[in-house]
């Protein structure tokens, strides 16, 4: 059985049990959120076998991000996506996506899945364009065979473009950007040459099942999400959307996990209306969201952009956000993208969880906060989500170890530091109270 099955059986499995643990709930919270459809743990049952360790996404739960890595067909190796792989879980990334769109794929995916300690993701339809010439030659058939495939190799979650559907094409036609979704874009000139509708609409039940039978989640894709502030919340999106809540309900019928993927470029004043539209729309399922970005002027710096919108989307109830990186727009990420991309995804995921009052969420701010009025800097540097770059932005000013133990950085140095100020003001109060005592 499925996480789903399980749960609405009453049963508790043992990846329901680790995720508890991890998220210090109980058990019986897990599964009861997973009953409700508003929490999936991504767990192939291949993937198991491997060294995956279970990891949960819901509203529920802390929030969560994904990294996506992966080649393309002009730059990068298998030994760079290994190496983004690790940089980007040594960071904390709780997913990774593979995007891999040239070389040899099916190597590529076994060796992330033998490599991933956590859930991964993949866009089955980059593997099926390389059974045909153009994207018109492609037929369900074709697709159905690649998502069999890759659930046999262990995929824990799949990005399926359903939603988007002949009637919606005209939709985007005044758009700034048109359909920017490679996925979204391929199967609008499908269908647009064909003049039929989306195969993977017409044949998303059996598309279920075979989800069903390794227990691989749908991340519902959002095809028509827009890209750039001009085309958010738009008729195209929403129309879309609608579409997304009716295949939700239908795949949790048969048992399927899903999360529901959302946009993409959205201004900071839309981001709550939008997580808010998909929890009703998708009857509370998860959403994971691109961002989103809230202005658009500012390529190379788009991690930051977008963590901005991240932070906003998960503070409303978004429960997975993906990452942007520096490169986005411009070019593949390498490894180092992959870093500052993590980093700034797992500021807006933790700052959303102490806006939403999670228990414990505070916690290690607070711990730091106290190293850092007692000039712990040792101790300031490990509870940092970056220790590295903690110390080696300390240390390329007062590089000798002394400094480590001085009440002083080199900002306001020994005379100026507002909190040396404040200890020593409190250590005369102290001693003045016990004169009068």
């Amino acid at each position: 059985m499925t996480q789903l099955e399980s749960a609405r059986k009453g049963q508790i499995t043992p990846e329901m049990k680790r995720v508890a643990e991890k998220e210090k709930v109980t058990p019986e919270f897990i599964r009861d959120e997973i009953a409700a459809g508003r929490l999936i743990i991504p767990a192939n049952i291949k993937h198991l076998k491997y060294r995956l360790d279970p990891t949960g996404i819901g509203i529920g739960v802390s929030c969560k991000l994904n990294a996506n890595i992966g080649n393309s067909a002009t730059t990068s190796n298998l030994d760079q996506e290994l190496e983004k792989l690790h940089m980007a879980v040594h960071y904390g990334s709780d997913t990774v996506m593979d995007l891999s769109t040239g070389g040899d794929l099916d190597a590529i995916r076994e060796a992330i899945l033998q490599a991933s300690t956590v859930p991964v993701g993949t866009v089955p339809i980059y593997g099926a364009l390389e059974m045909v010439q153009k994207p018109e030659d492609l037929s369900w058939q074709i697709l159905r065979d690649e998502i069999e495939k890759q659930a046999r190799q262990g995929v824990d979650y799949f990005t399926i473009h359903a939603g988007v559907l002949k009637a919606h094409i005209p939709l985007t036609r005044n758009r700034i950007t048109g359909i920017v979704s490679r996925g979204g874009s391929l199967l609008a000139q499908w269908c647009t040459a064909r003049n039929q509708e989306n195969f993977l609409y017409t044949h998303f039940d059996e598309m279920s099942e075979i989800l069903r039978a390794y227990d691989v989640s749908y991340s519902l894709g959002d095809g028509l999400r827009p890209g750039c502030q001009a085309d958010a919340s738009d008729v195209a999106q929403f129309a879309e959307l609608d579409t997304l809540g009716e295949l939700t309900a239908r795949a949790v019928k048969m048992g399927v996990q899903v999360m529901v993927e959302g946009p993409g470029h959205v201004p900071m004043h839309q981001v709550a209306m939008n997580v808010e539209r998909q929890q009703k729309v998708c009857h509370g399922a998860p959403f994971y969201v691109l961002g989103p970005l809230v202005t658009d002027v500012a390529p190379a710096y788009d991690h930051i952009t977008s963590a901005i919108g991240a932070a906003l989307a998960g503070w409303a109830g978004a429960s997975l956000l993906c990452y942007v990186t520096p490169a986005e727009h411009l070019s593949l990420p390498n490894t180092e993208d992959v870093r500052q991309g993590v980093i700034a995804y797992k500021i807006a995921a933790h700052a959303s969880d102490i806006a939403r009052g999670r228990v414990g969420a505070r916690d290690r701010d607070d711990e730091l906060s106290r190293a850092r009025f007692n000039f712990d800097w040792e101790r300031q540097f490990a509870l940092s989500l970056d220790p590295e770059a903690a110390k080696a932005k300390h240390d390329s000013t007062l590089p000798q170890e002394g400094f480590k133990d001085a009440p002083f950085c080199s900002m306001c140095g020994p005379k100026y530091c507002a909190m040396k100020i404040t200890q020593d003001m409190r250590s005369i109060e102290e001693d003045t109270l016990a004169t009068v005592k």
